[in-house]
């Protein structure tokens, strides 16, 4: 139960990092009104993952194999733009296709952190 709670607390951490730095140098498709939003949306976006994207990802499979896996962004994009949705004026995406482009780039420093950072630490 800890591990989990920590494996947790972790993602909600590296995904509010990278929020507030998407909305720093991505100003113009990313709004955050501060470090607070940002912990809020990582944590909406958390919980959305865990109960709604393995639903939404189910429904779309014959569609994710078709596009070899790459239909997976569009469903980060949607809960990135269900986030938005939920916190209001606080978190605000400009659209559709910046929920795309955030969503992938939210996708590969995940990866890096996780293999370079996370990974090496919890070898030890």
């Amino acid at each position: 139960m800890k591990r989990w709670f920590a494996n947790v607390m972790i993602n909600i951490i590296i995904n509010m990092i990278i929020l507030m730095t998407l909305a720093g140098y991505l100003h113009t498709m990313v709004y955050l009104s501060g470090v607070g939003a940002a912990f809020v949306a990582s944590v909406i976006l958390s919980l959305l993952n865990f109960f709604i994207r393995p639903i939404l990802i189910l429904f779309s499979l014959p569609v994710t194999l078709l596009t070899l896996g790459f239909f997976i962004f569009v469903i980060n994009a949607l809960m990135l733009l269900l986030t938005s949705a939920i916190m209001g004026p606080a978190f605000q995406l400009d659209g559709f296709g910046s929920a795309l482009i955030v969503a992938i780039i939210m996708a590969i420093f995940q990866l890096i952190i996780q293999t370079f950072i996370i990974k090496p630490i919890r070898r030890r």
